[in-house]
């Protein structure tokens, strides 16, 4: 997985390219009819039932925009919200204000719409092993933002990219002639550069399991699409010699059953591409 470092590197990304897309040579609007002196204080209203995301970001974004901004914080990230509560308060520059609403806004409703769905989801796995993994199927540009709001939620995170991990899916595989060989490879390519990366292998039948066990190096199996039966099969051939993952046509009403099987992770690209953003507004007082 990347560092803390990487990961605040790819936050100030979004936040600067946000900022540029939305503000460009200045938000017209605010400028021409609030004075550059006057102050104001706004509220973050909570329209909607679920779990709340991105406090901490929108108080980066606010640091951002204006560092004199502050930033009275009543509701933290993780906690269940109810429609009428009040996350924050913003006090400071009414123009400064009205510049950062919108990312922060856009930011805090699909955040905290991934979490309510990842938590969801980590409710039903509950009294299980099985924890649940987020998936690269998130929008290009902000995946920190929504894969740190997976976590909020409860959830884990997969890689972050395809620099951190090694994933050999079914396409690698036929194209480097076979799970033997694309094992093989990855391996010495990672020797050769001196790269120490966790290697996961796709799975589509319990014959590409068994080969895949007669290679040293793996850290984790993915079961794709497999059933129930296969699953508890395809677990117990492998037992304590790597992790498992099940993945593919998996929803709320069969992970349980998945879970069950005995799996440690099941990876769902659901909780971050099939989301409603929650209702949130940024009110005056």
């Amino acid at each position: 997985m990347i560092s803390e470092k990487q990961f605040q590197e790819e936050l100030d990304i979004i936040i600067t390219n946000a900022v540029r897309e939305d503000v460009g040579d200045g938000d017209h609007s605010s400028l021409a009819c609030i004075p550059a002196d006057a102050t104001g204080k706004a509220k973050l209203l909570v329209k909607d039932d679920g779990i709340l995301a991105g406090v901490a970001f929108a108080k980066q974004v606010f640091a951002y925009v204006d560092p004199n901004l502050t930033l009275e914080v009543f509701i933290e990230d993780g906690t269940p919200v109810k429609y009428g509560d009040i996350a924050f308060h913003v006090s400071g520059s009414s123009q400064s204000i009205l510049k950062a609403e919108r990312l922060v806004l856009n930011a805090m409703q699909r955040m905290s719409a991934i979490a309510t769905k990842t938590n969801s989801y980590v409710k039903i796995l509950e009294g299980t092993d099985t924890k649940i993994l987020d998936t690269r199927k998130t929008t290009p540009g902000i995946r920190a933002i929504e894969k740190w709001a997976v976590k909020i939620g409860g959830g884990e995170n997969h890689r972050f990219a395809l620099y951190d991990m090694v994933m050999l899916k079914d396409n690698h595989i036929d194209f480097a002639g076979g799970i033997t060989p694309a094992i093989q490879k990855t391996l010495d390519y990672l020797k050769e550069n001196n790269l120490d990366l966790k290697i996961i292998v796709e799975a589509r039948s319990l014959d590409e399991v068994r080969e895949i066990m007669k290679n040293e190096g793996v850290y984790r199996i993915l079961l794709d699409n497999f059933d129930y039966d296969q699953t508890r099969e395809a677990v117990a051939l492998i037992g304590d010699s790597c992790l498992t993952e099940s993945s593919g046509g998996i929803n709320e009403s069969n992970m349980r059953g998945y879970a069950e099987c005995g799996v440690n992770y099941i990876s769902s690209g659901a909780i971050t591409h099939s989301i409603y953003n929650m209702d949130l507004s940024l009110k005056a007082l």
